[in-house]
C-alpha cells in the first residue's frame, strides 16, 4: 500500500485519505460476495421445506464452487480422501474402471486391466447412465465414485450405453479389491521386451526398472528393443511420469508445469545418471491414454527418442493438487498446466502419434474404425454380449504374446517399427 500511494497519490492529498480511497472499495467489493452467500444460507436454513444443517449448506456449496470450475477440480469427504490417499499406493474395493464428466456425462476413460469392469466388458468410452438405478444426470463425480467403490464380493449395478448405440444395456458388476499392480512384461521376440503400464503410482518407475533388469537376468539375452504400451493407462502420479521417462532419456526437459503464480513454475529433467536404456524405442498410444501417459509419450516424442504408434491421445494437461483441510476431508485443485520439452501444452488437444494407426476389430466385421471419434474406443472393443471364449486360451505367456500379436495390428506395428525402423538411441 506504501508504495501504492506514492505512485497514486497527488500531493494535495494525505497519505491517510488516500490510504483509505485506494483500501475502502477493494475491501467492499471482497466482502459483498461473501455478505450475499450468508444471506443465501440463511434463506435456506430458515425456510427450505426439509431440515438442512449448516455443515450440509457449507459443504454442498464447496463442492458447487469447486465442481465449475473443471472436471477435474473436486471437494473430498474424509472417507474420499483416504480413498485418493490409498488408489495411488495401495489397493480399494471397486471395480477398476477410470472416469470423468464429458460434457456433463459420467463416462468411463478406461478400465484397469484385469479387473471386474474390464471381464464386465466395460470399455472406455461408454457413458453410465445410472448407479444402483439412480441417475448420474445430476451426480457429481466424487459421489459416482463414491457409489461405484464399495467392499469386496458386494455387486454395483450399473446402467451403461455404448457410443454410436441408441439402447441402454444394465450390467452387475461384483466389486474386488483392486490391486494397483502397473507394469507387465513380456518377451515379443527374442531381444525385444513388451512392456504395458497400466498406470503412475507409487510403485511404477520400480516396476518397470525391475521388469527390465529381470528380462535381462531369466533371458541372458542383450536387449534389442522395447515397445512400451500406454494405451487405456489414464495416468496417475506426475513424479512417476518424471521417472518412467528418464528410464528412456539420457538428459533433457521431460516436463514443465506453470500456474498462476511464479513460484508454482517448474522444469523437470532428465537426470543422465548412466543406468538409461538406450535401445531403439516405440510407445503405443490412444485415446485411453491421459495426463502422466501424455507426459510421457510427448517428452519421448519431442526429443526423438522413441516413435509413437495408434491414436491421438486424451488431452488432459492439467495438473491436480491433493489439500488436505483442518477436518479430514481435502479438495483436488487444478493448479497447473503441464508442457511438453517443445513448449506445447497438450490441454483438450492431446498428442498425435507419428504412426496413426487405428485398432482393428478383428473379432467383427468392422475394419474401418473411425479416428476422428471423440473417445475413437468404442470401435475399439468386442461389445459386452459378445462373450465368446478363445478355443485356444492358455497360461503360457509366450503363446499369449502371439496371440496378441495375431490380433493386435498396433503391436504388429509397432514391432516392425522397432526392429528394422532407424529410431534415436544412445550410448549408455
Amino acid at each position: 500500500m506504501r508504495l501504492l500511494t506514492k505512485v497514486s497519490c497527488s500531493l494535495a492529498v494525505s497519505l491517510a485519505l488516500c490510504s483509505v480511497a485506494f483500501a475502502a472499495k477493494p475491501e467492499e467489493d471482497r466482502f459483498a460476495p461473501l455478505k450475499r452467500f450468508s444471506q443465501v444460507m440463511d434463506l435456506v436454513e430458515n425456510h427450505y421445506v426439509k431440515p438442512v444443517t449448516r455443515n450440509e449448506l457449507i459443504d454442498g456449496a464447496i463442492v458447487g464452487m469447486l465442481q465449475q470450475l473443471d472436471p477435474h477440480s473436486s471437494f473430498l469427504s474424509k472417507d474420499e480422501f483416504k480413498e485418493m490417499q490409498v488408489s495411488t499406493s495401495g489397493e480399494f474395493g471397486g471395480i477398476g474402471i477410470e472416469i470423468s464428466m464429458e460434457n456433463g456425462r459420467l463416462t468411463v476413460i478406461s478400465p484397469i486391466d484385469d479387473t471386474p469392469a474390464d471381464k464386465a466388458g466395460i470399455k472406455a468410452g461408454d457413458v453410465i447412465l445410472e448407479i444402483e438405478g439412480e441417475s448420474t444426470q445430476d451426480m457429481t463425480l466424487v459421489d459416482a465414485v463414491q457409489k461405484i467403490r464399495g467392499p469386496k464380493g458386494k455387486a454395483v449395478s450399473l446402467t451403461l450405453i455404448h457410443k454410436d448405440q441408441q439402447k441402454p444395456f444394465k450390467v452387475k458388476v461384483v466389486r474386488d479389491t483392486i490391486p494397483i499392480i502397473s507394469v507387465k512384461s513380456n518377451e515379443v521376440e527374442p531381444g525385444y521386451l513388451y512392456i504395458r503400464l497400466t498406470r503412475f503410482n507409487e510403485n511404477t518407475t520400480a516396476e518397470l526398472k525391475q521388469a527390465l533388469a529381470d528380462y535381462q537376468a531369466k533371458s541372458g539375452k542383450p536387449l534389442k528393443g522395447v515397445i512400451l504400451d500406454l494405451r487405456n493407462n489414464p495416468g496417475g502420479l506426475l513424479e512417476q511420469a518424471v521417472n518412467v521417462s528418464d528410464v528412456f532419456l539420457p538428459s533433457g526437459q521431460i516436463v514443465s508445469i506453470k500456474g498462476k503464480n511464479q513460484e508454482q513454475e517448474k522444469i523437470f529433467s532428465a537426470k543422465g545418471d548412466g543406468a538409461d536404456v538406450a535401445v531403439p524405442l516405440v510407445v503405443l498410444i490412444n485415446s485411453g491414454s491421459a495426463s502422466a501417459s501424455e507426459i510421457v509419450a510427448g517428452a519421448l516424442k519431442d526429443h526423438k527418442r522413441a516413435l509413437l504408434v495408434g491414436e491421438k491421445t486424451f488431452g488432459k494437461g492439467s495438473v491436480q493438487t491433493v489439500i488436505p483441510l483442518s477436518d479430514g476431508s481435502g479438495i483436488k485443485l487444478t493448479t497447473a498446466l503441464y508442457y511438453t520439452p517443445s513448449g506445447r501444452s497438450i490441454q483438450a488437444e492431446g498428442i498425435e502419434p507419428d504412426f496413426m494407426v487405428p485398432l482393428q476389430d478383428t473379432e467383427s466385421d468392422r475394419d474401418k474404425l473411425s479416428v476422428n471419434h471423440q473417445f475413437r474406443e468404442r470401435d475399439l472393443s468386442r461389445h459386452l454380449e459378445n462373450k465368446k471364449k478363445k478355443p485356444e486360451a492358455t497360461d503360457d505367456p509366450k503363446q499369449k504374446m502371439l496371440d496378441q500379436l495375431a490380433r493386435d495390428n498396433q503391436l504388429k506395428l509397432a514391432l516392425e517399427l522397432v526392429k528394422y525402423f532407424p529410431i534415436k538411441t544412445y550410448a549408455p
